[in-house]
């Protein structure tokens, strides 16, 4: 291989760790938003339970 592949290969790699970095953020932050979402409105009918 030549220098200028495997800079490239490199240069993908680092590219595509960091969308999968990117992706897992956001479906973590998903899954808060999600649980927060949940909580509030179990708080919501509790209250208006009562």
């Amino acid at each position: 291989m030549t220098r200028a592949a495997i800079a490239i290969a490199l240069v993908s790699l680092f590219a595509l760790s960091s969308c999968a970095n990117t992706a897992n953020g956001l479906a973590a932050d998903g899954r808060q938003a999600s649980n927060a979402l949940d909580e509030s409105t179990h708080r919501i009918l509790k209250a208006g339970a009562n």
